[in-house]
């Protein structure tokens, strides 16, 4: 009985050492498949935390509304690329430390919070007229740490391509005011793009720079004058203030002080403020831009303007 007891005591022992070696690796393979049930769930929350590409865009492209302010029109534009997942635009904003854009108004408007927005932008049109004047009038621009557009007709710059040279020269950024300074509302595309095109080269040609910004003469470019700007990587613009110089006579009293008038009553942040290269204007414009200071504007830099893409 001892010997068979000492058998039964010695299996059962054996038995109790076999189950109880198991139950580790049991659980073991139990907490394997838990951790990684527990990944697969972590990881499918991490998917569901980033957004899927058309969410994406969509968040980039109300980014890169804030961050560049792009105007309504440019927004239609590039609303189909930002739905696809395409968030470029506020990069390049960025790279190219565009501080400004032009509103449908053509007021100066920051890009975003905390940029100056008690700014002006000066632009002269008609030009390039006479040596002594585009001189007088970029003296007192350097005088005021200004920076102006120079919106020149292409057959004054024909006639004188070396005051179109000057201006670069002086570093006062040139626009496109077309070649024959016409209406072009209502001409044919044709006949647009070249008073535009024959403009563009000829700067181009000169300065070794095409313009970027475009004013149509008489403000009337219409839609084609838009679309062939638009094509050329022109900025369009009329403007929000008119100095009214156009209308004044060589003969004609208190000039100046009729011109600070004009131009004060219109005054807002962000103006666009019409001159032309006029002996009276360039007389008045010291007097004009110490005022504008005095009211605590600032001059804003062309270059700071976004422009479309060429």
């Amino acid at each position: 009985m001892g010997t068979k007891t000492a058998a039964i005591l010695f299996t059962a022992c054996l038995l109790l050492s076999a189950c109880t070696a198991t139950k580790p690796e049991s659980a073991a393979t139990s907490n394997q498949q838990d951790s990684a049930a527990s990944d697969s769930s972590n990881s499918a929350k991490d998917q569901s935390n980033v957004s899927s590409p058309k969410s994406s865009s969509k968040q980039a492209g109300s980014d890169d509304h804030n961050s560049a302010g792009k105007t309504n029109a440019q927004n239609d534009k590039t609303s189909e690329s930002n739905e696809t997942g395409a968030a470029t635009s506020a990069t390049s904003a960025t790279t190219n430390n565009k501080m400004y854009h032009l509103d449908k108004a053509y007021n100066v408007i920051p890009n975003q919070q905390g940029t100056e927005k008690k700014v002006v932008l000066l632009t002269f049109d008609d030009g390039p007229k006479e040596a002594a004047m585009i001189n007088k009038i970029i003296d007192v621009l350097d005088k005021h740490k200004a920076k102006a557009i120079f919106f020149v007709n292409g057959y004054r710059v024909k006639e004188h391509p070396e005051l179109l040279k000057l201006i670069h020269d002086r570093g006062q950024p040139i626009g496109n005011h077309s070649w024959d300074h016409i209406v072009l509302k209502n001409k044919s595309e044709p006949e647009v793009k070249k008073q535009i095109e024959t403009v563009q080269k000829a700067v181009k040609d000169i300065t070794g720079q095409a313009p970027v910004f475009f004013r149509p003469p008489h403000g009337a470019g219409g839609d084609v004058g838009r679309k062939v700007a638009k094509e050329n990587g022109l900025l369009y613009m009329t403007w929000s203030v008119g100095s009214l110089d156009w209308t004044m006579k060589k003969n004609q009293p208190n000039k100046t002080e009729a011109l600070l008038k004009n131009v004060t009553e219109q005054l807002h942040p962000g103006s666009n403020i019409l001159m032309h290269e006029l002996p009276w204007t360039a007389e008045a414009l010291d007097s004009i831009l110490t005022r504008l200071e005095q009211k605590g504007y600032q001059f804003v830099d062309p270059q700071g303007i976004e422009v479309p893409a060429s």
